[in-house]
This record gives structure tokens, C-alpha cells and sequence, in this order.
């Protein structure tokens, strides 16, 4: 995540808007960009850190700042698709481990149903189905992007992060992009990016600071 920090920001990989008027980073000029990723069968996503974008979006001037969502699918691929965020933002109505997390805190509406509406546009992430068959150099960029100091492990640890993460990797149906482009390492993960279109933060879960960061950026 940290290698884009201070770079230009990829523009989104989209496979549909499903709320709000269609955009993207480049389109956004000017403006501090605020890119919420989560998964519809996330519940820290809708425990923290969606309610915490919404936060920013209801609480700050627009002309100065927009707010994204992408619903994005690293792990179970069938509950984590398009038809199922089309629900959330049609119905409000949530599933799984998301439905059974929210019931257990009393966070449902009418059995199912979330009890806040997501008011800021929202695409899916572009998804490609995987062939399952993974080449050494996508494993090794892997482990060098995920493993801190793995060129200092034993040859004999190697080999075995080497296989574990050639077996994840070829366990997953789909590549999705815009998480792939940005090395998000889950949801829910928030992007920041200033006015000049520069990566600023990318950060992994919601600690609450996500406001307090966007004004540092707006005062620039």
C-alpha cells in the first residue's frame, strides 16, 4: 500500500456504477477524494468503516470534497457479487456474515434490512475470472509485497510462504482490480487523495481519524 503514497492516483477500475453519477479520479480535480472499498459480506465495513465515509460525506462542504464507494470481492466470490449490492443500495437489505453481525449489535431494520442509507455514489469493482493456474513471478511479487523483510527468511521458510501463497492465489476466482491496483490487503480500506490527485493515505480498517485527515488535506 505504502509504494503509491505520494504518487498519482490510478483512476478506479470499474465494472458498473449502481449509484450516483458515474465518475472517477481524474474527474475529480481539484477535490479531496475519499475511496471507502468494502465487501457486502464485510461487518466491519458496515460497523465502522462505511458509517465513518458517511460521516465525512454528510459533514463536509462538496464542492471541496467527494466521497466513493467500491464494493470490491477478494473472498466468497458468491456472496460478495454485483446482484447483492444492487439489494443493499435498492432495499437496504444486507446478507450474511454482514446480516448476522449487525443482528447480533441490533443494527437491522424489518429482519434484514440496514438501519442507515448510503447516500454517495457507489460502483463494483471490475472483477476477472482467474484461470487458477499462477506463475512464479505473480507469487514472488506477491510475497515481496506482503511479507515485510521476506528476502531475509531461511531458504526453508521461503519455500513454505512460497507454496502458502501460491495456494491462495490460485484459490481465487476473480482478480479485482481496483483492489489489486491499490495492494489493499482487505476491507474495510479507505483511500485518500488530495487536490492535486496525489495518494495521501491508504489505510486498513477505521479508527475514527478518517474526518480529521480530510480536513488536514482541505487546509492545503
Amino acid at each position: 500500500m505504502d509504494s503509491l503514497i505520494g504518487k498519482k492516483a490510478p483512476n478506479l477500475k470499474i465494472g458498473e456504477w449502481v449509484q450516483g453519477v458515474p465518475t472517477n479520479i481524474d474527474k475529480e480535480k481539484s477535490k479531496v477524494v475519499v475511496v471507502e472499498v468494502f465487501q457486502v459480506n464485510c461487518p466491519g465495513c458496515f460497523l465502522y468503516g462505511i458509517p465513518e465515509a458517511i460521516g465525512v460525506y454528510n459533514n463536509t462542504d462538496k464542492s471541496g470534497v467527494n466521497v466513493l464507494g467500491i464494493a470490491t470481492a477478494f473472498e466468497d466470490y458468491d456472496k460478495n457479487t454485483l446482484d447483492n449490492l444492487r439489494l443493499l443500495l435498492t432495499k437496504g437489505e444486507v446478507i450474511g456474515e454482514t446480516l448476522r453481525a449487525l443482528r447480533m449489535y441490533g443494527r437491522v431494520e424489518n429482519g434484514n434490512q440496514l438501519p442507515y442509507t448510503i447516500p454517495h455514489p457507489v460502483a463494483m469493482d471490475a472483477l476477472i475470472r482467474t484461470s487458477g493456474k499462477v506463475q512464479e513471478k505473480q507469487v514472488l511479487d506477491f510475497l515481496q509485497e506482503n511479507v515485510s523483510g521476506y528476502q531475509t527468511y531461511t531458504k526453508q521458510d521461503k519455500l513454505m510462504l512460497f507454496e502458502r501463497a501460491k495456494q491462495y492465489l490460485g484459490s481465487k476466482e476473480f482478480l479485482a482490480l481496483t483492489f489489486e491496483e491499490y495492494n489493499l490487503k482487505g476491507t474495510p480500506s479507505t483511500i485518500l487523495i488530495d487536490r492535486k490527485g496525489l495518494v495521501r493515505d491508504i489505510s486498513l480498517g477505521a479508527d475514527g481519524g478518517l474526518q480529521s485527515k480530510v480536513n488536514l488535506l482541505l487546509k492545503e
